[in-house]
């Protein structure tokens, strides 16, 4: 006979199953079999099978019962035996899971304390294998209840030991898997989450980890009134430190005492009030009469609905029990600006100590390759570039930022990425963010409904509010506001038929918006809008209409401020074509970020590789035609351009770095760049046999190439806000840098050695036209070059590159001004091939190309920067957008359409 009760309560009698025939007599074995081999008191019988007031002949039917029982359990019955004041049931332990459970895990223990954890491991999970659910599984009594849960506690202790013992043994992820499931059945166990925790820190899931301990806060203070005990507490800080990405400033430089994290949380507050109140005032969203946004929130159970308008939003939110908002709408119903005004009122609002409010543009990220934390905290390091700084904040500052719960990001755009995308940016957000965590997410409604249909029950305890039309009498109110004589036709149409094209059109805030800005100049006459009878129609009329309206040609204030005032100097021509260009390039690229150091992708990537190598041919085939004539020339010219094309058609793009020039506490770092590149000069010295005066010459100059580097630092301050401008002046002013000091380098080197080499010869082969061991020397050094530079594609192929080149054997020069001339081309061709490699390199040859096919102004940055004081184009950190999706979509299709049209 065998009894189970870990899980529902089973008897098996010679491998069949024994049917017990009411839940009278069930009760009363699970009474005996919680007490096996103990006597059960009369009393203790009653209250097992009475959940309440036991009848008055409860004694006689417990006697009857058990009389029952034992018939039915046949001549196993006979376990069954009356002792004193109650029975008893005698089993031993192989007939009765709960004792073959004990006698597991007593076995497991003394294995472990033997050190012998792999038995260890295997007999205790022996043991969990006897489980099929909770102890006596729908047959809980009061009275049975504290017995059987004695035994889910042991059970969880044996789960929580083997998680223990797997960690020590390295099984991290079936560690992970086990106790995911686990702790989402005991949201209370702290030492389960803890062992959860290291488990994915060890797996660098640093993010889940820490989400997986904010959850568990949560509970313990909304349930309990308690924080989690100081084990868990350091563990999380312990996995907040090791969470930092890769630093430029290594974290032994940065003493604990020097670490100012709090004052980052300050500084970012700062940052993002100044940038985000910049943009609303650029965006003229303060208004005297700005157009009213009304939201409203379906009410759920026991809970009225919500309704409200843009200067309730942020108190709405802080009301929330859950922190989280989701914001739907039509297009153009003023997502964007609800989320805008949204984090400005709450850093108005915020109190020390308050997770800072961070509004990003979703676009640019890509939820297959990136977690959602991982990227929230490169976007604030890309905005906030000193974040990055170990001395002043502590390493990985953006990242503990995220994973220590003292931000609120605010994700404008869920419609904006590409459609393959939502899905899983969804169910990443709610897997990220499902717990304890506050988010705001806007998309418009259609999208989101689509998506969520796509990705199941999602968010589940956000809050949802969806943006309401614009009312008839609001949108008259704000385009009458200055004239409202002009405006009397589009208020009559607008009362009489508000179901007709014109009033579907202005219900939105954005059409509203656009019709005053086109309509709203003096001379201009609003009851051209009278004439469309399609919505479509009058939509894209009104599009259509921004930019030239934007462009208009009006005087120009002598006390204006140029930094701040549109410059009247591109026409609405111009602009249509070069926005209209850049906006193809987006839709192409899937994309709403408008990035300088990305342009590069609006050029075919064969022609903008051709025209990298190229260009890199040109220098280094001028240096062979001097060196040697003809041949070499061709040589050199196919080795170093072929390795400058492939590079570029199959390395990784490069991104800006984000630097500043200091020189502050960067004396010890200068002496060791100074050290290697003096070895190195030193080594090339001497393998192109020069004189000791001209290799300590060439120790110095290379120490110093590579010792100023050093000077281009991490900026200090957080307060400062990335924008599109800074970065490109620092990018710009670190590639040059880089590409002049090999230049000079490099080029002093080549001449040098054209005009000073002893002719030493190592291993010539092919009539001594090749040397084996300069073919060697100049892989090494192109390969190394390369690696610096791009990394692995570049490292083989300017490996190559100067294998073929640097092997070559060539007379000395004979004419004291030819090394000097040969010198400047080969440095020449060196400091391309290192400036196409940077950010800002790259970008000025294509945007020079781009500029020279009058595909976009020469002055970019000036344009774009006046664009964005137009009000076209938006500014988010580091890049630009258009002022709204449906205006590069637009500006996208006119562009292509007038392609097409040539």
């Amino acid at each position: 006979m065998r009894f189970r009760i870990l899980g529902t309560l089973e008897v098996r009698a010679y491998g069949d199953r024994v049917t017990l025939a009411s839940p009278r007599q069930q009760r009363a074995l699970a009474a005996l079999l919680l007490n096996p081999n103990s006597v059960v008191p009369v009393e203790r019988m009653i209250d097992a099978l009475w959940e309440d007031e036991p009848p008055a002949t409860a004694v006689k039917q417990v006697r009857n019962c058990v009389s029952a029982l034992r018939s039915r359990l046949g001549e196993t019955g006979a376990m069954i035996v009356t002792d004193g004041p109650g029975y008893r049931l005698r089993t031993d332990s192989d007939d009765l899971d709960s004792l073959r459970f004990r006698r597991h895990v007593t076995a497991a223990r003394g294995l472990a304390a033997q050190a012998k954890l792999v038995d260890a491991v295997e007999e205790i999970r022996e043991a969990l294998a006897l489980w099929r659910g909770p102890a006596l599984d729908g047959l809980r009594t009061t009275t049975l209840a504290g017995r059987a849960a004695v035994l889910d506690e042991q059970r969880a202790d044996a789960v929580e030991l083997c998680a223990e013992w797997r960690l020590r043994l390295g099984e991290t992820g079936e560690v992970v898997r086990e106790l995911t499931e686990f702790c989402g059945e005991h949201p209370m166990r702290e030492l389960s989450h803890l062992l959860l925790m290291r488990a994915l820190a060890k797996e660098g899931r640093y993010a889940e980890a820490s989400t997986l301990f904010h959850g568990l806060r949560r509970r313990l203070a909304d349930e309990l009134g308690v924080d989690p005990n100081p084990d868990l507490r350091r563990l999380h800080e312990q996995i907040l430190a090791e969470a930092t990405p890769s630093d430029p400033e290594p974290a032994a430089e940065a003493p604990p005492e020097h670490h100012h994290f709090d004052r980052a949380v300050t500084e970012l507050a700062e940052a993002v009030t100044w940038q985000w109140r910049a943009e609303a005032e650029l965006r003229s969203l303060h208004r005297p009469q700005p157009i009213v946004l009304r939201w409203s929130a379906a009410g759920r159970a026991g809970k009225p609905a919500r309704r409200g308008d843009l200067d309730d939003i942020a108190e709405t939110f802080a009301a929330l029990p859950e922190r989280q908002l989701v914001v739907l709408g039509d297009p153009g119903s003023g997502k964007s600006v609800l989320a805008l005004m949204l984090t400005l009122e709450l850093l108005r609002t915020r109190t020390p100590g308050t997770p800072v409010p961070v509004l990003l543009s979703l676009a640019s990220w890509d939820p297959r390759r990136e977690h959602l934390d991982r990227w929230l905290a490169g976007r604030l390091a890309e905005n906030h570039p000193a974040l990055l700084n170990a001395r002043e904040y502590g390493p990985g500052a953006p990242t503990r930022l995220v994973l220590g719960g003292h931000v609120v990001p605010i994700l404008d755009g869920l419609d904006e990425m590409p459609t393959d995308l939502r899905a899983a940016a969804l169910d990443a957000l709610d897997q990220t963010m499902a717990v304890g965590r506050s988010l705001v997410l806007t998309c418009r409604s259609a999208e989101y409904e689509q998506v969520t249909r796509e990705a199941g029950p999602v968010l589940g305890a956000a809050t949802v509010v969806r943006l309401e039309p614009v009312a008839r009498q609001e949108a008259i109110t704000y385009l009458s506001a200055r004239d409202s004589g002009r405006w009397l036709p589009v208020a009559e149409r607008l009362r009489r038929d508000p179901d007709a094209a014109l009033g579907r059109v202005f219900r939105t805030p954005l059409m509203v918006d656009l019709a005053r800005i086109g309509y709203g100049r003096p001379g201009a006459d609003p009851a051209e809008l009278l004439g469309a009878e399609d919505a479509a129609a009058l939509e894209g009329q009104l599009l259509d209409s921004f930019v030239p309206n934007a462009y208009a040609q009006v005087p120009q204030s002598p006390g204006r401020n140029p930094k701040t005032s549109p410059s009247g100097r591109y026409t609405a021509e111009q602009a249509t074509r070069w926005l209209g260009f850049l906006a193809r390039h987006l839709e192409r690229t899937r994309s709403r970020d408008l990035a300088w150091w990305q342009l590069y992708r609006a050029v075919p990537a064969g022609t903008r590789s051709a025209l990298i190598g190229v260009l890199i041919a040109s220098f280094f085939v001028v240096t062979g035609q001097l060196d040697d004539g003809p041949a070499l020339a061709a040589i050199y010219g196919l080795s170093f351009g072929g390795a400058g094309y492939l590079t570029h058609r199959f390395g990784r793009a490069p991104e800006p770095l984000r630097t500043e020039l200091r020189f502050a506490g960067a004396a010890g770092k200068f002496a060791g760049r100074f050290a290697i590149g003096a070895v190195v000069g030193v080594l090339l010295g001497l393998g192109w046999s020069l004189a000791t005066g001209l290799v300590v010459f060439l120790a110095v100059v290379f120490g110093l190439v590579f010792a100023v580097h050093v000077w281009l630092a991490t900026p200090v301050d957080a307060s400062r806000v990335s924008s599109p401008r800074t970065i490109l002046r620092n990018e710009r002013t670190g590639a040059i840098a880089l590409s002049v000091s090999f230049l000079v380098s490099l080029g002093l080197f080549d001449g040098m050695a054209f005009a000073f080499t002893a002719q030493t010869r190592f291993l010539p082969v092919l009539g001594g036209r090749y040397d084996l061991a300069l073919a060697v020397a100049g892989g090494l050094a192109g390969a190394s070059f390369g690696w610096f530079m791009a990394r692995g594609v570049a490292a083989v192929c300017y490996g190559l590159a100067g294998a073929i080149a640097g092997g070559q054997v060539f007379p000395a020069a004979t004419n004291p001004v030819l090394p000097i001339v040969v010198g400047v081309f080969f440095g020449g061709g060196i400091g391309l091939a290192v400036l196409v490699t940077r950010a800002w390199g790259n970008y000025f040859v294509h945007h020079v190309w781009l500029a020279a096919t009058g595909r976009l102004p020469w002055r970019l940055m000036h344009f774009l920067d006046d664009a964005h004081r137009r009000g076209v184009l938006r500014q988010a950190g580091g890049v630009y957008q258009f002022r709204h999706a449906r205006v590069q979509e637009r500006l996208a299709e006119i562009s292509h359409d007038e392609q097409e049209d040539r």
